[in-house]
């Protein structure tokens, strides 16, 4: 697996945001991967990681598949989740996401899995995207921190 590049201040994966989650994503070239320990600090009722950080982090990683396959960030223009089973602070999950389709550049599908340890299925999300423009996103690549070219050969 490689290790794919951050960002300065991304909420998913800035180093340099205080408030963010500080995701670091790695890839074999197919499949993108993260590992997600949420915190109290995540908790949106009872004792459950709140659906909203779970969608984020669905987000991204289908986000960074998308990146991986086409050589080119993308925007979500549709994500739909479905929560399968509650998420607790300090349980630790493995994100997966995977693009599925590639409609000529000018849109791409993805699917993202959150599993437990022990391999259960605790959400999961699909995504449509929509490729972001050359000059924004050489502007975006100024927030990279890390080796990112060769994601956008």
């Amino acid at each position: 697996m490689k290790k794919l590049p951050h960002t300065h201040s991304c909420f998913a994966c800035g180093e340099s945001n205080p408030n963010g989650l500080k995701l670091r994503f790695e890839t074999d070239g197919q499949i993108v991967q993260a590992r997600f320990l949420p915190g109290p600090e995540h908790i949106g009722f009872r004792n459950t990681v709140h659906g909203g950080l779970i969608s984020t982090v669905l987000d991204e990683i289908m986000v960074w598949a998308c990146a991986v396959q086409t050589k080119k960030f993308a925007y979500c223009a549709e994500l739909t989740v479905r929560f399968i089973q509650p998420l607790c602070p300090g349980a630790t999950v493995r994100a997966v996401g995977q693009l599925v389709t590639n409609r000529k550049n000018r849109i791409f599908e993805a699917k993202g899995e959150l599993l437990s340890e022990t391999g259960q299925l605790v959400a999961s999300g699909t995504g449509k995207y929509l490729p972001i423009k050359d000059a924004l996103a050489a502007e975006m690549a100024a927030d990279f921190v890390g080796d990112y070219e060769w994601v956008l050969r």
